[in-house]
């Protein structure tokens, strides 16, 4: 047997090993928030998701943010808007890697979008993932919490950012990993998660993409503009929902986890899960991301992406 056999051999045992010592077929839920401490030794520290129900019940949030109300709050508001014309943002189109245009516009132009009040070409999504909440939107925090108590006093720290997600139904987040621990909170309708544990890494193809940005014209179309300065950009370019497998037969492999978080109800998504988010139009969320801890854990994982390199690179 060559060496990259063996090495795809011992890949595929490890991804087997760790669904049969500790991962879970499904998300399991809890029902109420969790002591600091009992949290990280079952969640965090195991690096398992959940979803956590009445975490978040005391946010005026939850019954205040209408459309009317957010127009009263914040309509005048400037807010950053990644717009695309089929709803992938940060995702492979083709030979490239494909950005959002990132459009400067009112709130309330933002709702009359989402509520069908003016129709605009493309797909509009508020993503912008540096604080947003608190940098754009800080009239709203008195609705929510700045942190989360128990996992700020679990981890020891703050968030790196908290963020603030309003988007339309066909605007979809295409699969990869961050380096937070996330907590997801959707304030209303659904975003639907699926999931794979960095376990599965092996099996999810990457591939090296130029990196473009997508500029809609005056006539309404949509061109891609390369970003010829930019280094190329390490990407997945496998749509879990509907993947090619001639292309990719590694991936028969995977074990997707896929899941529905609903208003009121809280995702706890641990470090470097890969996930694929679709959500209800209009679907409203915050989240917290705590920068994850930089230990054996990680240590583990870049040894993990490298073997995985030998097998999956596209």
């Amino acid at each position: 047997m060559d060496t990259k056999q063996s090495v795809k051999n011992t890949l595929s045992d490890f991804s087997l090993e760790a669904h049969d010592l500790y991962l879970n077929e499904s998300v399991p839920y809890l029902d109420t928030p969790p002591d600091p401490l009992q949290f990280y030794r079952d969640w965090i520290g195991p690096n398992k998701p959940c979803i956590i129900r009445n975490a978040f019940s005391h946010w005026p949030a939850l019954s205040r943010w209408t459309p009317d109300y957010l127009r009263e709050k914040v309509g005048s508001k400037v807010i950053s808007v990644a717009v695309t014309p089929n709803g992938y943002a940060d995702a492979v189109a083709g030979d490239r890697f494909v950005m959002p245009e990132e459009r400067r516009m009112t709130f309330s132009s933002m709702l009359d979008i989402i509520e069908g009040k003016v129709q605009a070409s493309g797909v509009f999504y508020v993503q912008k993932q540096s604080s947003n909440l608190l940098e754009e939107l800080p009239e709203l925090t008195e609705d929510v919490e700045r942190h989360i108590p128990w996992m700020s006093t679990a981890l020891g720290k703050l968030p790196d950012a908290v963020n603030f997600w309003l988007g339309e139904s066909n605007a979809v987040t295409s699969m990869h990993k961050d380096h937070y621990e996330n907590l997801y909170c959707v304030v209303s309708g659904q975003k639907d998660f699926l999931l794979l544990p960095p376990t599965d890494r092996p099996f999810i193809p990457y591939g090296l993409y130029q990196p473009a940005v997508y500029h809609q014209r005056d006539d309404g179309e949509f061109e891609v503009v390369d970003e010829n300065d930019s280094e190329k950009v390490p990407w997945i370019p496998l749509d879990p929902l509907d993947p090619d497998l001639e292309r990719f037969p590694q991936y028969r492999q995977a074990r997707p986890i896929c899941c529905s978080v609903k208003a009121g109800e809280m995702l706890f998504l641990p470090s470097l899960w890969f996930h694929h988010v679709r959500q209800s139009h209009g679907c409203i969320a915050v989240n917290f991301w705590y920068d994850m801890e930089y230990d054996i854990k990680y240590n583990y994982f870049q040894l993990l992406e490298a073997l995985s390199g030998v097998s999956t690179l596209v």
